[in-house]
C-alpha cells in the first residue's frame, strides 16, 4: 500500500482527529483480523490441536502488525511530516518515538 499523505488536525479540547487516507484498507483488514479471531475460539471451542491454533495465532498477530506499520507509516508521512513543516517537529517526533516503542515491545 502506498501512503498518501494523511490529514492531521491538531488537538482540540483533548481530541485528536485525523483523517486515515487507508481507513477503508484497515477496515477491511481488521474485519478479517476479527474473523480469524472467532475463528480461533471456535478452535478452542472444538479442542483443536495446540500447534494448529498456535499457527493461527500468530497469523493474526502478523496481520496486527501489518495494520499497526500502515498506521505508523501514515502517522510519519501525514502527521509528522506536517508538523515538521509547521517548526512543530520535536514534539511530533517524540510522540511517534513514544508509539514505535510500544509496537516494537
Amino acid at each position: 500500500m502506498t501512503s498518501p499523505e494523511a490529514h492531521c488536525a491538531l488537538p482540540q479540547d483533548d481530541q485528536r482527529h485525523v483523517v486515515q487516507p487507508h481507513k477503508q484498507a484497515l477496515l477491511k483488514r481488521l474485519n478479517r483480523i476479527e474473523g480469524q479471531v472467532r475463528g480461533v475460539a471456535q478452535m478452542i471451542q472444538n479442542d483443536r490441536y495446540c500447534v494448529d491454533v498456535l499457527t493461527q495465532v500468530a497469523a493474526i498477530q502478523s496481520a496486527l502488525d501489518a495494520v499497526g506499520l500502515q498506521l505508523l507509516e501514515d502517522h510519519t508521512r501525514g502527521c509528522v511530516a506536517n508538523a515538521v513543516s509547521a517548526k512543530k517537529g520535536e514534539q511530533a517526533i517524540t510522540e511517534l518515538m513514544a508509539a514505535v516503542r510500544r509496537f516494537a515491545r
